[in-house]
């Protein structure tokens, strides 16, 4: 199993040539995909219901066990976490410069936040992630009386001091950016393989206090050729992030875009009927959301059953906490209305998420968004589609991969 450095050093290295563009306000930087990386359904779906405090449906049939795990586990935040990072969890790394130190960081278009593994955390807990020392940056300044704090329905999460530096992501370089330095961790994140998140929603909802700080993406934008970012991630292959420009070797067709709603601090739209292969649906009440920082896609339950029902052999699976099927069956694509025009299809093919935990069958790619009235298409929506995210308007723009 080869440690995370080495995984990015070498796709850098093979990435650099192609990568590098002229403008100085427009540029891509790999997301590298973890070779390490293992899909397991029943962990993507639980990261993503700590993530938004969701509480299954009455539709869904979960295990004592997996309901234990979602309720209880993991509520440490008291510096005693002592697990070591798994390579194996987390799909795509970004490099990212803070203070002249490299840390391989996970980009989150469902969070605000800019926090890193810092010396500030016990031995134990940074052991095995490259972490921020300030005092070996002559760029760091510290803000007196601020704090940070993400915390999750079960009590897991990570808080801290607050500072500024100067962020180097790709050709663009902001300084005195408000960063958020880890003094406690939770199991949770001790055991990713990232050292940290970078934030790319809106400034709204970043956690520091007593004011909000701007994101990396709010700083950045006056020196992008276009306020925009794209995300580019392939399933089981290397990706990019795309700043300043849209990249059309990436995605076929015409780009069609969507108003946003970024009240709630998200890249949100209208998202109220779905297609399974030809055949039409209403998710009426819902609104969708697409962020990076989810693995799967996890909607209302009547259009997870409406899926279902046309998967042969598919059940909802107590064990795994959602919906499993025989691995050899034919998946039927998946469409959803991105606002209230344009249809985003999801091919069958990408829908085989993982194994499950009984023997020949899969974990789907679509799953129950439980109490959640947002719709979340996370990475397996964008598996197969180039997604834009813009700031001017703003808007979120889609096309198929190329």
């Amino acid at each position: 199993m080869l440690p995370i450095a080495t995984i990015l050093a070498l796709a850098l290295a093979a990435q650099a040539a192609p990568t590098e563009r002229a403008a100085s306000g427009s540029f891509s930087i790999p997301a590298v995909h973890n070779v390490n990386h293992v899909r397991n359904g029943t962990a993507a779906m639980l990261k993503a219901y700590k993530k938004f405090n969701l509480k299954p449906s009455a539709e869904q049939e979960l295990s004592n066990a997996f309901w234990s795990e979602l309720s209880l586990s993991r509520k440490r935040q008291d510096g005693s976490a002592t697990a070591s990072p798994d390579p194996t969890n987390v799909e795509y790394l970004v490099p990212v410069t803070v203070g002249g130190q490299t840390l391989n960081l996970d980009f989150d278009t469902g969070s605000a936040d800019l926090w890193v593994f810092s010396s500030l955390l016990p031995a134990s807990e940074r052991s095995g992630h490259n972490y921020y020392t300030s005092s070996k940056s002559s760029t760091y300044k510290a803000k007196s009386g601020y704090t940070w704090s993400i915390e999750y329905a079960d009590g897991s999460g990570a808080s801290g001091s607050v500072g500024t530096d100067t962020v180097t992501v790709g050709k663009t370089t902001v300084k005195g950016q408000v960063i958020e330095l880890a003094k406690k961790v939770s199991t949770t994140f001790v055991s990713d393989a990232s050292d940290g998140l970078l934030g790319l929603s809106f400034s709204s909802i970043n956690t520091v206090s007593p004011e909000p700080a701007s994101t990396f993406f709010d700083n950045a934008q006056s020196g992008l050729d276009s306020p925009l970012f794209a995300a580019y991630l392939p399933k089981d292959a290397d990706g990019a992030y795309d700043f300043g420009y849209t990249d059309n070797t990436k995605y076929t067709g015409t780009l069609v875009y969507t108003d946003v709603d970024d009240s709630n601090g998200f890249w949100e739209y209208p998202s109220t009927k779905y297609k399974v292969g030809s055949t039409s649906g209403s998710m009426s009440g819902y609104t969708g959301i697409t962020d990076t920082g989810t693995t799967l896609i996890l909607i209302g339950s009547s259009a997870v059953k409406a899926y279902y029902k046309q998967v042969s052999g598919a059940t909802n699976s107590a064990t795994d906490g959602g919906y499993i099927f025989p691995c050899t069956a034919t998946l039927p694509d998946f469409s959803f209305l991105v606002g209230s025009t344009h249809y985003a299809t999801v091919p069958g093919s990408v829908l085989n998420f993982a194994t499950a935990e009984e023997s020949g069958k899969c974990f789907g790619g679509i799953q129950d968004v439980g109490s959640g009235s947002q719709n979340i298409y996370g990475d397996v929506f964008l598996n197969a589609n180039y997604g834009v995210f813009d700031a001017s308007g703003p808007s979120f723009g889609f096309a198929p991969f190329a």
